[in-house]
């Protein structure tokens, strides 16, 4: 388990050797989503933040994956809408049959009476969160005549929403 780490370091290292060209979301933010997934997990942080970064991961998948529809020509009706609902499902189904999404032990209780799914509210919150921050992102960039403000600014700006509700979520769990 402490090799664990050290792999993750080793694939992040290789993602800039073989990276070709920066696309809708970079395959450095889906490295970084993915690591803060494997890491939070790893470390027992709690269920909440763990899916504010699958959510973010989630949401990274679904712009790149339409991102290569478009460059390779692939248009039909619903395709955004379809191609968001497999992603999700293909997180909530193997998550709900194993027993991490529904459990009554797993989940905060709301202010209107409902219990919530903490895995399921970080889900939705980490994607909404990196959506924002991805379409800040191109907002910024379209003001600025196509150029970014700052190096790595397509990284920071759709990863410091998840960093920030992390922290959030962390203290108001705690």
């Amino acid at each position: 388990m402490r090799k664990l780490p050290f792999y993750l370091l080793v694939i992040f290292g290789l993602s800039f050797v073989f990276a070709e060209k920066a696309l809708a979301v970079c395959p450095i933010c889906i490295i970084a989503v993915g690591a803060g997934v494997g890491f939070s997990r790893w470390l027992g942080i709690d269920d909440t933040i763990t899916g504010l970064w699958i959510g973010g991961l989630i949401v990274s998948l679904i712009i790149w994956t339409l991102d290569w529809l478009d460059r390779k020509n692939i248009h039909f009706k619903g395709r955004n809408i379809l191609t968001a609902l497999i992603y999700y499902a293909f997180l909530i189904f193997p998550l709900y049959f194993a027993g991490l999404i529904g459990g009554g032990q797993n989940s905060l209780f709301c202010w209107c009476g409902w219990h919530f799914d903490k895995l399921t509210l970080g889900v939705i919150v980490g994607s909404i969160s990196f959506w924002f921050g991805a379409e800040w992102y191109h907002f910024l960039k379209e003001k600025n005549n196509g150029r970014a403000y700052f190096p790595f600014q397509k990284v920071v700006l759709p990863i410091s929403p998840l960093i920030l509700l992390s922290i959030i979520f962390y203290f108001l769990i705690k």
